[in-house]
């Protein structure tokens, strides 16, 4: 359907004014009186388009029938000129028959204009507009939605609130993560108080220093008492095989307090031999070789070697040039042994932190001043001994192939395994700093002193807790303090055929009695056996203490009488 608008359509004369505000054309009709008059339709005009929209003031003809025109067959009535601004610059000319429009609703200034009412036409056949109510007054006028455009313009009040929101929410989220984090420093700060409370708690409990936890009587270093702690126990006898002479130390591994000491064993110390007669352990290893010693050994300090090292000195040179030299804190200047000058500079000076090679460490290990003491040389192969384990490795496999490549012969029980195995473990408590040398005291005589052997044959030995086996002779120290040398001899040819162990207990001041002295409550009946062999009275016998490597303890005094025993 075309609704376009045909201006031949119907007897009345429409003409276009314009659009309204949807886009609609507008027209309105021609009154009749200005209708112009019908003139034929001329389809062969040769005078061209008669039409002139800008009437110049004669009078124009109709154009031509155009055969490709969409319109209406009929006539066409001449178009106004139109000037929007009204202002009647291009008026028809006085033989038009329509006036121009003024879309303001005004007549043209010039000519006179015949003053039509006008009204509002549409075109045939299409819907009009829509009539809206007009609203009384402008002020009331009915605006919808959709002829508004709604921008979003920023407001600063709105972006001062946000970042003021912003700043607020900020500095309470820095308040309380300042607040978390002093409490994380607080708690921190407590459990490290709490660890290092602990730790000192336990520290003094393992030295065995925290008040009532501790007794130098029966624990040493933890709570654990000397009897129940479990020791593994090496002698080792340097053998001086260029100047002769032997120097004896126990290695103990104390696996209960992790503790490594070398125990120096003077070479005066007096053993019983296996006939019973008295000897020195210098004597004992000459003689009765490591076997006999070792059982010695036990007998009077009351412990249980599992092992016998011999360490011949070419085998200790090898072994310092294994390692790899040692370090020593050497205490005296050793002479070259093989300088032919006396003259020549010393072989091992005096000094902190000497480095020794293999040969320079059998040299200050068997070094004696003239004149000096056995005991200072027995102390410098103890600091040789410490120095190989610190340098020696851990594993014990290494220690074992040390052992092995210095092709010594090994003495049963003992092997070469249990020996590298036993040897790696005190290399790492001496490397670790859980390792000490103690020498053991031992009076002139080769006797034990009861107060100074407690702290070696007690603590580090454990030779008081030892409980001897049933069926073991009872050991018995006899100490002379009846001003008769002679009485010694005496009393020991008893002991041994009454079936005790007789210990040497040396010689001391006069007593006017004679005592027979025990400390465990066990053992009073084997000192009232004593006291009987010895042909002392019954009130001889009264409890104290005793030699830490014996039972009973016995002290001859002015008293005694050997004849009569």
């Amino acid at each position: 359907m075309n609704d376009r608008y045909d201006a031949g359509y119907g007897a009345d004369q429409y003409e276009l004014v314009g659009y309204d505000e949807y886009g609609q054309p507008v027209y309105r009709q021609i009154p009749p009186q200005q209708q112009p008059p019908q003139q034929e339709y001329d389809s062969y005009a040769q005078q061209g388009y008669g039409y002139d929209p800008y009437a110049t003031g004669r009078q124009q003809q109709m154009p031509p029938y155009d055969p490709y025109e969409a319109g209406d067959t009929g006539r066409q009535p001449p178009t106004p000129a139109y000037d929007p601004y009204g202002t009647g610059t291009h008026q028809q000319q006085a033989g038009a028959h329509s006036p121009p429009y003024d879309p303001y609703g005004r007549t043209a200034t010039s000519g006179q204009q015949h003053r039509v009412a006008e009204q509002t036409a549409y075109i045939p056949h299409q819907a009009g507009p829509v009539e809206e109510p007009q609203a009384q007054d402008r002020g009331e006028r009915d605006y919808r939605t959709e002829q508004f455009a709604f921008v979003e313009e920023p407001d600063s009040d709105s972006e001062d609130v946000i970042d003021w929101l912003k700043f607020t929410e900020n500095r309470t989220e820095r308040r309380e993560e300042a607040r978390r984090r002093a409490r994380a420093r607080v708690i921190a700060l407590a459990v490290v108080l709490s660890l290092v409370a602990v730790g000192g708690v336990g520290y003094l409990w393992y030295a065995g220093k925290l008040p009532g936890l501790s007794s130098s009587d029966d624990k040493t270093g933890t709570g654990t008492p000397v009897s129940a702690q479990k020791r593994d126990v090496i002698v080792v006898h340097l053998h001086n095989t260029k100047n002769g002479g032997t120097s004896t130390a126990l290695l103990v591994d104390n696996t209960t307090t992790k503790q490594g000491t070398t125990v120096l064993l003077p070479n005066s110390l007096a053993l019983t031999g296996d006939d019973g007669t008295t000897t020195t352990l210098a004597k004992s290893v000459d003689d009765d070789g490591s076997s006999g010693t070792r059982d010695a050994i036990d007998t009077v300090l009351g412990t249980e070697i599992q092992g016998t090292w011999r360490l011949d000195t070419p085998y200790l040179q090898n072994l310092v040039d294994l390692v790899g030299n040692i370090e020593v804190d050497t205490d005296t200047d050793v002479p070259d042994p093989d300088a032919k000058s006396k003259g020549a500079a010393p072989l091992v000076r005096k000094g902190k932190a000497q480095t020794l090679s293999g040969k320079m460490a059998v040299a200050y290990a068997t070094y004696r001043v003239p004149g000096e003491a056995q005991n200072a040389q027995l102390e410098r192969f103890g600091q040789v001994m410490q120095a190989v384990l610190r340098k020696m490795t851990s594993d014990t496999q290494g220690a074992t192939v040390t052992i092995q490549t210095l092709g010594m012969i090994i003495e049963p029980p003992l092997t070469d395994k249990d020996l590298g195995a036993f040897l790696a473990r005190l290399a790492d408590l001496a490397k670790g700093g859980d390792y000490k040398t103690a020498m053991l005291p031992v009076q002139g005589d080769g006797a034990l002193s009861a107060q100074a052997s407690a702290s070696v044959v007690k603590d580090v030995l454990g030779g008081t807790a030892k409980s001897p086996d049933k069926d073991a002779a009872v050991r018995v120290s006899v100490r002379n303090a009846s001003g008769v040398k002679d009485n010694t001899d005496k009393v020991r040819v008893v002991l041994l055929n009454g079936g005790f162990t007789f210990l040497e207990g040396g010689t001391a001041g006069t007593a006017a009695t004679s005592e027979v002295v025990y400390s465990d409550a066990g053992d009073k009946e084997n000192a009232t056996e004593v006291a009987k062999t010895l042909g002392l009275p019954s009130g001889a016998v009264t409890k104290g203490e005793v030699s830490g490597n014996a039972d009973v303890t016995v002290v001859l005094g002015q008293d005694y009488a050997p004849s009569t025993s």
